[in-house]
């Protein structure tokens, strides 16, 4: 049987939580809910119910085992925040702001198939549902000598919410799917995928990847070296 849900009083899983994490946990709240619960085990952000929430800003690839326990029992919902716009802030190495400015990239939806690769199958699970939600944030960097040297002794310390512009549920195969573009034609390559989507081909990749992985889209012999694919 899987362990009662049980709140959490001493502030673990708190404790190193980061100010976008929580300012989307604060966002996402609904009256009722409880958080930082443990429930078989695993501390959950928010237990809204028989909804286990969990919010993650980073990689999935370290949720794999969680997730995979926690959807046997329960119903578990994955939050996951895309950047749709970026201000970059940068303080110095004392602290103190020294400017900010709006960055010239935009992200989108099909970015969640650059995580997803870590468990493309759990979108078939009945108990499984993954929330994209499209934000405006800021990433703060700060001038250091152990600062990434690629930016010129710039690195990221923290990344903040401004807001949240759009969300987008996917409970489904059929709803990632959805992000082929219908002017498509089939068969299609990766690179096709690519151009319809406006995305680079890598993601393109990444996306073919987890839909094999759902049964939605199948192989169909190739055009020289590259595989194309049709919907099933």
């Amino acid at each position: 049987m899987p362990d009662t849900p049980s709140p959490i009083s001493n502030g673990i899983g708190v404790l190193n939580e980061k100010p976008l994490h929580a300012a989307l946990k604060a966002w996402y709240a609904q009256p009722d809910d409880r958080f930082e619960v443990s429930v078989d085990g695993a501390i959950i952000d928010i237990v809204r119910g028989e909804l286990l929430v969990e919010i993650q800003t980073r990689s999935f690839s370290p949720l794999k085992r969680k997730l995979a326990k926690l959807v046997a029992n329960h119903t578990v919902r994955l939050v996951y925040p895309i950047a749709a716009e970026k201000w970059i802030v940068r303080l110095s190495a004392d602290g103190a702001q020294e400017g900010r400015r709006k960055s010239p990239r935009h992200g989108s939806v099909y970015e969640l198939f650059r995580e997803l690769v870590s468990f493309p199958h759990l979108i078939a699970h009945p108990n499984f549902s993954l929330e994209v939600l499209l934000i405006q944030e800021e990433e703060v960097r700060q001038r250091g000598p152990a600062r990434a040297w690629r930016r010129r002794g710039w690195g990221t310390v923290e990344r903040r919410l401004v807001g949240v512009v759009d969300r987008r549920l996917f409970a489904a195969p059929a709803d990632p799917a959805a992000l082929i573009p219908a002017s498509l034609e089939e068969p299609f390559t990766t690179a096709a995928l690519a151009g319809a989507i406006d995305q680079p081909r890598w993601l393109a990749r990444k996306m073919v990847y987890c839909l094999r992985g759902m049964d939605v889209i199948t192989e169909a012999g190739k055009a020289g070296r590259a595989a194309r694919y049709v919907r099933t």
